[in-house]
């Protein structure tokens, strides 16, 4: 299971009111004819904008090849008192910017969008921004259907030889675009969009993984930022390993969240207390591993492997519970693994037909060449080993999820550390108590290691908070936002 990311005018037809390029307060040397394009945005359906931006694939190289980044904006809908732009990212890494506004940019604060354009962005590697493409659907099919909990040696070849296949996959058909895809060249882009956009200072909401990348972001251009409010944090300390290990704990600690809801009414089918729905659900994907379940989709079989990747996709929306619970109901009475598959699918975003979006392939792009890896199997088996113990419903699923990075065509030897920021104006961070991708200790070490880092706290449950309809974070994040007057730290909402 993967983890659950020479310049010329754009060409385009003109829709809605273009904006001249602010100069930053320092172009960086040779990058002026990035720094001072001016976008050619046209309609792209119901209200939107969209356009393209280029930057250099090799930012030592600019002169050489460019990559496009797809944009797109909700125009503000007060233009007499608009203050610029709020550029954001939904995380992954490998996540769609694009779609996420189309589907997300009018859940914004009223006073937001009355205020600024709401703008997406596909980071390079991903969906329209020259997507790295790897696998094809029936492969990727497989890896995510081999056992990623491996019993014994012969199981843990195989999950070694679909990690290669992985690795080899994405060397042969996206070979020379690996070592430019990493967050700290997506964050150097970001600036390249801010100027594009005609901001002088960035406004930039990121979540989850779109944390880390505007952490990075602050630690290059401190002097550049506006406002920032990063929702789901991502702690950079932590190694490759380590942050899945901690992944995993949150899982579990969301799934625990779950059963204790489930328990609340008396009627859940799964037992009387929140150990009692726990127990239920290991013992279930104890028997899924030795006889997967049917689906009345297609062929497949649901796997123990493609069991739990749908209950994680559950666990990330507190709204999924009632539907989690059918879907564990239907597995476990009928042996019927269908919406468990359903939900599987949309975590990797699979589609109908049997084709995938990039994600999968962007997120492991991503992943793999921004931390160091283990150096082989053995070593890798270990973090394995302990994440299943710390973690014994999700651990070993999350952990060896990220395999493929051990036989990666390209690794870096830059080791994390925390990200300060030094200079840069206030940025919030906001963590959610129970966020089963991000644990919230995760949003506090951001907060601490950021020299201007305010902490707001969701004590609530799902990924990430500003979405979710509390009033009070959409108060105090739009306040923010908007005045740039941070909440106090350590306000806790919820």
């Amino acid at each position: 299971m993967a983890t659950v990311l020479a310049l010329a005018t754009v060409t385009g037809c003109s829709d809605g009111d273009e904006q001249e390029a602010s100069p930053s307060t320092s172009v960086p040397a040779g990058l002026g004819s990035f720094y001072g394009q001016k976008p050619s945005w046209k309609g792209c359906g119901n209200g939107f904008q969209c356009a393209t931006v280029q930057v250099p694939l090799d930012y030592a190289k600019p002169s050489g090849e460019k990559v496009d980044i797809h944009v797109i904006r909700l125009p503000a809908e007060d233009k007499s008192n608009r203050i610029g732009s709020l550029l954001t990212n939904p995380g992954g890494p490998g996540g769609s910017g694009v779609d996420f506004v189309r589907q997300a940019g009018r859940t914004f604060g009223r006073d937001l969008r009355r205020r600024f354009d709401i703008v997406g962005f596909d980071p390079r590697g991903v969906a329209g921004s020259d997507p790295v493409r790897c696998n094809t659907g029936p492969q990727l099919d497989e890896f995510f259907a081999t056992d990623a909990s491996p019993d014994d040696p012969k199981e843990t070849a195989a999950l070694a030889a679909e990690g290669k296949k992985f690795a080899q996959h994405c060397k042969t058909k996206a070979g020379s675009e690996l070592p430019y895809v990493g967050t700290a060249d997506a964050a150097r882009d970001m600036d390249v969009l801010r100027a594009a956009l005609g901001d002088s200072k960035l406004t930039y909401y990121g979540a989850s993984y779109g944390t880390y990348l505007g952490a990075f972001y602050a630690e290059q251009f401190p002097k550049n930022i506006r406002a920032f409010v990063l929702d789901g944090a991502v702690d950079p300390r932590l190694s490759s390993t380590e942050l899945l290990i901690e992944q995993a704990k949150g899982f579990e600690t969301a799934l625990r969240a779950f059963a204790d809801d489930c328990v609340k009414p008396g009627t859940c089918p799964f037992g009387g207390s929140a150990d009692a729905v726990v127990a239920k659900v290991e013992s279930f994907l104890s028997a899924t591993d030795h006889k997967p379940l049917t689906n009345t989709r297609d062929s497949r079989k649901v796997t123990e492997a493609l069991a739990v990747m749908g209950i994680a996709r559950a666990l990330y929306v507190k709204e999924y519970w009632p539907v989690l619970r059918q879907a564990l109901t239907q597995a476990m009475q009928n042996s019927d693994g269908t919406i468990l598959l359903a939900l599987a699918d949309e975590m990797v975003e699979r589609k109908p037909d049997g084709t995938y979006s990039n994600q999968t392939d962007a997120n492991m792009a991503v992943n793999c060449v921004d931390k160091p890896n283990p150096p082989d199997l053995a070593a890798y088996g270990k973090y394995a080993d302990k994440a299943k113990k710390v973690a014994p419903r999700f651990g070993a699923f999350v952990v060896w999820g990220g395999l493929p990075c051990v036989y990666w065509p390209v690794q870096t030897k830059q080791e994390p550390k925390p990200i300060t920021a030094k200079g840069a104006a206030p940025i919030v961070v906001i963590g959610t108590t129970r966020d089963p991708a991000t644990p919230y200790k995760w949003a506090q070490n951001l907060a601490d290691q950021l020299s201007s880092g305010v902490l707001l706290t969701f004590n609530g449950d799902g990924h990430t908070a500003y979405l979710q309809g509390n009033p009070c974070i959409t108060k105090a994040t739009d306040d923010y936002l908007i005045t740039t007057d941070p909440p106090k730290d350590g306000t806790t909402c919820g």
